[in-house]
């Protein structure tokens, strides 16, 4: 298993369009791969509606963890999307 801490840089936090381009990078590789926040709610990366029902805001520090074949490259290439603030 791998992990990172990341912070959400976007203003409006993790609203549908951030949310929408990280499930959809997720669901490309073979590894589990989860979003933690520091109360310890869980989700799955894959979905869009987990990502969104976390209410994360602007600052909010999350541990990305990801778990199989390929859980290297999915967290690096993760790890950029939160830094890039998803495109935004």
């Amino acid at each position: 298993m791998q992990t990172v801490t990341l912070t959400i840089i976007n203003e409006e936090g993790m609203h549908l369009r951030p949310a929408q381009a990280l499930a959809d990078a997720a669901s490309g590789y073979d590894s589990d791969i989860y979003l933690q926040t520091a109360d310890g709610q869980e989700a799955n990366v894959k979905s869009v509606l987990n990502l969104i029902a976390l209410g994360l805001e602007k600052g909010a520090q999350v541990t990305l963890a990801t778990e199989g074949e390929d859980e290297e490259q999915a967290l690096s290439e993760l790890a950029k999307l939160f830094e890039q603030g998803f495109g935004e």
